[in-house]
């Protein structure tokens, strides 16, 4: 099913000119190696809204954060056009950008 997704740079594209960045997922850096894999390497997969990172690699090529429902494809929100709000802060930090 397709679907396309709304560039804040671009405008409305479809999927295929982004690159599935993998569900936005939390950053710590002292977590222990085991901690680190799962995050990095070990996914979700849940059915519904999911929180996403995509690179649109065919425009203007930005990272994007947005909220997407697996089970349709609706894109429900633009989340961030930079880096992702690290988990339990309510503003981005300039911190790397975690997938």
């Amino acid at each position: 099913m397709g679907f396309k997704i709304d560039c804040p740079n671009c405008g409305s594209r479809s999927y295929h000119e982004f690159w599935f960045g993998g569900e936005l997922r939390p950053y710590d850096a002292a977590a222990p190696i085991e901690v680190d894999y799962r995050n990095v390497w070990l996914r979700e997969n849940s059915d519904g809204p999911e929180v996403e990172r995509w690179f649109h690699f065919a425009g203007c090529r930005r990272w994007l954060t947005l909220e997407r429902d697996t089970r349709n494809n609706e894109i429900r929100r633009l989340v961030e056009t930079s880096n992702p709000p690290t988990q339990g802060t309510a503003d981005s930090d300039n911190s790397p950008p975690s997938l």
